[in-house]
């Protein structure tokens, strides 16, 4: 499982940095400022939890026995797709509706967080 975290980590970094560049080349004359600076936003979010995904996958390989890290893995690529993906939309189409489903991509990152705190909290062997 850990390589699982592993992965989509190494994936959603290599994604973080396309999409970067897309908006600071491909859409800084498309997007005003303000969507522009959403979609950074964005980016720079789903870059934290694209290295959040690896230490999940690290901390796994640790403590392979602590379920708890799957579901902290899992809440940080739902915030990605959630959070993120939002901003990615928001910014591209100007869908300001979307904006609503945002604040639950933030609380699945910090959700993710704390669960990974716990898991790491609670084993003695850490």
């Amino acid at each position: 499982m850990s390589r699982i975290f592993l992965a989509l980590g190494a994936v959603n970094a290599f994604l973080c940095v396309a999409l970067g560049a897309l908006g600071s080349h491909g859409l800084k004359s498309v997007l005003t400022a303000n969507m522009l600076a959403n979609f950074q936003i964005g980016v720079q979010y789903h870059f934290y939890h694209a290295i959040g995904l690896m230490l999940v996958g690290l901390t796994m390989e640790r403590l392979p026995q602590v379920r708890t890290l799957k579901f902290s893995g899992m809440l940080m690529m739902a915030g990605i797709v959630l959070f993120s993906g939002t901003l990615y939309i928001v910014s591209l189409t100007g869908w300001r509706g979307m904006g609503i489903v945002a604040p639950l991509g933030g609380s699945s990152f910090m959700a993710g967080w704390l669960l990974l705190a716990y898991a790491v909290w609670k084993n003695k062997s850490a």
